[in-house]
């Protein structure tokens, strides 16, 4: 798979992109420039408002401030967009600022990430429900640095997931050694009571009277906040630069990170205990997302701080636990979560693709109606390249299609007919229908000795979708079809037709179909599943919903957050076809195959050859005894949605594992249920033939 990509990076009009005073947004840029391997595809747009050195010259675009014009965010952004033709940009990532986003999405064609660093409704154009449904409806992604942030966007929302909305923390760099330490105690960010730092004072002055040998340092400032705390051994320095703040981590033994306000995710205690501090927090937003920490106030006040820091000093082996436990087990890597971004950039992707004596006439749908969008699910399809290969003679006949342009109930039937006549066909297959009447299966019977078979997809158990329906259908002159191919197992079946004639034919796969392989790619998702309200409307049906819709609620709700889902057919996201599927299909470590109605043996969607066959993990119903052809090393069997989520989140951090189950799953699934081998056993089963192959569901 070749990518192509032009991606701008556009910074808040005030946000200083230098190693002096650079903040939250250019420390993530800065981080993330680092570690992309675009590198060279990415435009970055920031304005100048201090001097250099700049984190990044390479690509940087200064937007100039008009000194003869009140220079605001619509100047800004307008001039940015202006630049994008010429620099031939084809998507952006907006941090912050959402009024840009709505201006780029008004304004141009191209495609817009936007990132959230802080609470969306206290910034302008996502304050509201109506401005966040057209964020949610018109950017290609929503990227929030916490689930708290996310939570928050969510609120005043009726719906409780979107597929493009991602949570992406902010990211730090691993040291390989752990570093000496000193008795030191740190506090760094803005010195206001927002980020705790009366509490700290406090309690600092009290420590460094206790513990004469203990320092404390304290790096930021406050101008519109004073606070006055004085000890010999405390010392107070003003801004630092990002990599100097980082060293003085690196020496500190305890850092306290303890806002009074909602941290939308808290950088500091990120860094500080990637450095190996030992990190004392308070219960705030995101900050509890940072890093896996046990050093969390009850009570965010002086007498807790205290007890909490002369534990540490007193307890030297806890201490050395705590710092080293936070080092060795960062959970924001940059180079992790730079990966991530980079497949979240929208770019042009080129795939790769591929494409001969029973006489066979197979009467089905093949796409021609809907101009083939369903084409990598057509079972009809799949079975006449799969006798083709086989070295049998097809001609397909689309019914379908015909019926649209005729006005004559009867017109089909003359129309086969006359196929039958120039072309006398061994057999007749008649593809997921049974509508030819019965003068016509009598002539053809009499007349041209022709066998007629019968393959038919949706589920025939008690509790499918319409399984009643079904079953009348395929009754229908039951004594003229000489064999039935049902993706139902018949011991599940209750029908009048003759068990003896009935056969289970699994979905099968094309090796030029599903010819992907998305185990090798990388996944920015946990879970991926789609529902439809069928697929020749393609499109959500207002008022419509099935159990599947249940499921997926009690997914949500059993996940608990700690599940990244993709879902399709719910919450507003349309459904997705073809490559546009295939595309959502390959972001996602595991895929769901749940069908309609209550599981039934053996029963399964025509998804099912799409997930396996194109080597995504495939979790199913262990109701629908598919364990009875696949392994544990080869599928993802679950009991109901509490077991499945227990399964995800066990595996889902494992990418070696996943890799080699979907790698497995797909090679078993081709070996067995392969179009070649399904088309031969449909001749084999209709003609009394020798068998060619192994069915091993028969």
């Amino acid at each position: 798979m070749s990518e192509s990509l032009s991606h701008a990076i556009i910074l808040p009009l005030k946000e200083n992109f230098s190693f002096k005073g650079s903040g939250a947004v250019s420390i993530w840029v800065n981080s993330y420039l680092q570690n992309t391997r675009f590198r060279n595809n990415i435009h970055i747009f920031c304005s100048k408002i201090s001097s250099g050195p700049y984190l990044s010259l390479k690509n940087l675009n200064l937007i100039k401030q008009n000194k003869n014009k009140l220079f605001s965010n619509y100047s800004y952004i307008k001039n940015i967009s202006e630049q994008f033709v010429r620099k031939k940009i084809y998507s952006s990532e907006v941090h912050n600022r959402p009024e840009y986003a709505k201006y780029l999405i008004k304004n141009t064609n191209i495609k817009v990430n936007l990132i959230f660093h802080n609470d969306p409704n206290n910034l302008r154009d996502s304050n509201t429900i109506e401005k966040k449904k057209f964020l949610l409806e018109n950017c290609n992604k929503i990227i929030f640095v916490s689930q708290y942030l996310k939570k928050r966007f969510f609120k005043d929302l009726n719906i409780k997931h979107k597929n493009n909305v991602e949570i992406i923390g902010n990211a730090i760099n691993k040291l390989k050694k752990f570093p000496d330490k000193k008795k030191i105690i740190i506090f760094s960010g803005k010195l206001n009571k927002s980020k705790g730092y009366h509490v700290f004072g406090k309690s600092i002055v009290k420590i460094l009277e206790k513990n004469s040998d203990w320092k404390a340092l304290v790096i930021g400032n406050e101008p519109r906040e004073k606070h006055y705390f004085k000890h010999k051994n405390l010392k107070i320095l003003n801004w630092l630069e990002h990599n100097k703040l980082l060293k003085f981590f690196e020496k500190s033994s305890i850092s306290v990170v303890n806002p009074t306000w909602q941290e939308p995710f808290g950088r500091t205690a990120m860094e500080s205990a990637s450095r190996g501090c030992a990190v004392i927090t308070s219960v705030s937003g995101g900050l509890q997302e940072t890093f896996d920490n046990n050093l969390i106030l009850k009570k965010n006040n002086s007498n807790y701080l205290i007890k909490k820091i002369q534990f540490l000093i007193d307890n030297s082996k806890k201490l050395i636990f705590y710092q080293k436990q936070n080092f060795n087990n960062v959970i924001h890597d940059i180079k992790n979560k730079s990966k991530i971004l980079d497949d979240l950039i929208p770019r042009f992707r080129v795939n790769k693709s591929k494409d001969q004596n029973l006489r066979v006439l197979h009467i089905s749908t093949f796409g021609e109606r809907l101009n083939h969008r369903i084409f990598n699910l057509s079972i009809s399809n799949k079975i006449s390249k799969g006798l083709i290969r086989n070295n049998y003679d097809v001609i397909n006949f689309d019914y379908r299609d015909y019926s649209k342009k005729k006005i004559f109930l009867n017109s089909i039937d003359d129309k086969v007919i006359s196929i039958i006549k120039n072309y006398r066909p061994h057999l007749v297959i008649c593809g997921h229908n049974n509508t030819l009447n019965r003068k016509t299966l009598i002539e053809i019977k009499k007349n041209y000795n022709s066998k007629v078979i019968i393959w038919y997809e949706d589920a025939l158990a008690p509790g499918g979708p319409d399984y009643k329906n079904s079953i009348k259908l395929l009754e229908k002159n039951r004594d003229l079809i000489d064999k039935y191919f049902v993706t139902t197992h018949p011991s599940a079946i209750k029908t009048t037709i003759d068990k003896k004639k009935l056969n289970f034919m699994p979905v099968p796969v094309d090796i030029n179909i599903e010819s992907e392989k998305f185990y090798n790619l990388k996944k920015t998702k946990d879970l991926f599943f789609a529902l439809s309200h069928g697929v020749n409307f393609g499109k959500l049906k207002k008022g419509v919903s099935d159990d599947r819709s249940k499921f997926i609620e009690q997914l949500i709700k059993e996940a608990d957050g700690l599940v990244n889902f993709n879902i399709l057919g719910l919450y507003k996201e349309e459904p997705k076809w073809n490559f546009d599927l295939n595309n959502e299909i390959m972001k996602s470590k595991i895929a769901l195959n749940l069908s309609r109605g209550l599981p039934a043996k053996y029963y399964s969607s025509n998804r099912i050859a799409t997930l396996m066959g194109n080597g995504c993990l495939t979790a199913i119903d262990e109701k629908v005894q598919y364990d009875h052809f696949f392994n544990k090393n080869e599928i993802l069997v679950y009991k109901n949605p509490k077991d499945l989520i227990k399964k995800i989140i066990k595996i889902k951090d494992n990418p070696k594992l996943i890799k080699k189950i979907s790698k497995n799953g797909r090679k078993k699934y081709f070996r067995i249920f392969s179009n070649v081998i399904i088309s031969q056993f449909l001749i084999d089963k209709t003609f009394g033939f020798k068998n060619k192959y192994k069915y091993i569901w028969s």
